[in-house]
Parts: structure tokens; sequence; C-alpha cells
């Protein structure tokens, strides 16, 4: 049987290949798999880090807190004027998200 987090990204048609490349990178970084707000989330200790999500136009990664991270190379963007601290990096194909595989925040 799939998991929450496998039937999510299955089900994406747009972005199938590109959620499940960002997952692999992901839990290659040993974060634990969730599944919150319908959405896959990864944790740390019990702490949210990050979570994958499609949009119309693109894919993304969700950083739940910015302030944390040094981003030296400008790629976080806020998703919208009124989010606070969560940023986001943007994927519309596999090859951005390769371009930026080994960038570290």
């Amino acid at each position: 049987m799939r998991s929450e987090v496998e039937n999510y990204v299955f089900s994406q048609k747009t972005w199938n290949l590109e959620l499940t490349r960002l997952r692999e990178l992901i839990l290659d970084c040993g974060l634990e798999e969730n599944f919150k707000w319908m959405h896959p989330c990864y944790t740390y200790k019990g702490n949210n880090i990050l979570l994958i999500h499609e949009f119309k136009n693109y894919c993304a990664i969700l950083f739940h807190k910015e302030t944390l991270l040094n981003d030296s190379k400008n790629i976080l963007v806020q998703q919208t004027k009124n989010t606070q601290s969560a940023r986001q990096i943007r994927f519309t194909d596999l090859s951005e998200i390769e371009a930026l595989k080994k960038t570290k925040l």
C-alpha cells in the first residue's frame, strides 16, 4: 500500500517527475517524511523543516523558517507579501533541480 506522500506525488500530472526527484534528494538528507497540510512535510527531531508543494506554474520546496538559512545566492522567494518567515525555492523542470542540488543554504 502506498503512503500518503507517494499517493500525493504520483497523483501530480504536471509535476510528478520534479516532485519525485525533490523527494529523493530530501530523503537523502536524513529528514523524516510526514504528510501534513495535505503535502509532503519533512522534519528533523520533530521540528518542521520544509515541505514540497505543487502550483500551477511551478513546484517548490517551502522552508518554514527562512531566518535559519543563509541565502547568499538569493534563491529563496517570498511566497506572498503576507508570508512572514517561510520562503521557497521554485522549480519549473528537472534541470533546475539538478542545477541547485548541491547548493547549501
